[in-house]
């Protein structure tokens, strides 16, 4: 089904004005738009030039307080595409923030298929080649995310949750116990959302939140956002690393822990920046809630144990 003309009065002006800014794509003979689903920080759009498809950012407001930072994030997409992951990032508007990259067509992965041996035959490949392709900027931590999380969210009249305080402390037992790491390209936002399957092929998309960081964060982050159980993080581990060691496991559990308290602090600031209509309450209660019941684990003593072994 084809979108609007761009030059329809109830297209977004912030997309008009890219289009503006793009080379050649307001005198095109046919440009098409129509919005792309799902997001919860941003407005995204499908933009055909003559045809061609593209995809069009248009960022959210103050997202920089969310830690993001476009010039980094167009450095990560780009260093993506070249590890042959990331789709072809076709520029990068400053002024406007935003990041245009062309459309890969594909589909969704089905979220309860991702643990499976089959799905992660392909998935694993494509995350292990974001991990070894080039440094990008920024280091990320989830244990300072947190807490810069707080302090916006307090600078913004928004109500920091009892649970903030309920896990912060067993969030430094975490960080003791993992110690240090090799920093590596780390995608931090693998939701089902940001995988695209192209018949044997993966793409990622989506690098807001990339950064040099701990690969362990990105393989939980994967786990946890798909509701993988015992057996599918082992299988998760064996397909990346092609055995499962105690200490592995061990910080995969725990960085999930730290995976799900980032996401609800996340969504504690999102209460007071963002205008889109979602309910960021219900999402930040929803991972609280599991970031704790895991903490109540019978296994998490012995997590932290064998996590500094």
């Amino acid at each position: 089904m084809e979108g609007p003309a761009i030059g329809s009065p109830t297209v977004d002006p912030d997309l008009r004005a890219v289009v503006e800014a793009m080379p050649g794509w307001s005198r095109a003979s046919s440009l098409e738009v129509r919005p792309i689903s799902g997001g919860i920080t941003n407005r995204n759009f499908r933009v055909d030039v003559d045809g061609e498809p593209f995809v069009v950012r248009i960022p959210g407001p103050r997202t920089e307080l969310l830690g993001i930072d476009r010039d980094a994030e167009h450095v990560a997409a780009a260093a993506a595409a070249r590890a042959g992951v990331g789709p072809e990032v076709i520029a990068f508007l400053p002024e406007q923030g935003s990041l245009v990259t062309r459309f890969v067509a594909g589909e969704s992965i089905p979220e309860e298929t991702m643990g499976t041996a089959t799905t992660l035959a392909l998935v694993v490949p494509a995350v292990r080649a974001l991990h070894q392709g080039d440094p990008i900027p920024g280091t990320f931590s989830p244990f300072r995310v947190v807490e810069e999380y707080r302090a916006v969210a307090a600078s913004h009249g928004v109500d920091i949750p009892a649970a903030f305080d309920q896990l912060v402390g067993r969030a430094r037992d975490i960080e003791a116990a993992i110690g240090g790491f090799e920093p590596r390209p780390c995608h931090n936002d693998l939701l089902n959302a940001n995988f695209i399957r192209r018949g044997d092929r993966v793409f990622i998309v989506d690098y807001e939140y990339a950064g040099m960081g701990d690969i362990l964060f990105d393989l939980a982050n994967l786990s946890v956002n798909h509701g993988f159980d015992d057996a599918a993080d082992r299988a998760l581990l064996e397909a990346y690393f092609g055995e499962v060691t105690s200490r592995d496991l061990a910080r995969q559990k725990l960085m999930r822990v730290m995976s799900d308290f980032r996401e609800g602090m996340w969504a504690v600031v999102q209460q007071g920046l963002s205008t889109l209509d979602f309910d960021y309450v219900d999402y930040a209660n929803r991972h609280f809630a599991r970031c704790a019941a895991a903490t109540r684990d019978d296994r998490f003593e012995r997590w932290l144990r064998e996590a500094a072994e």
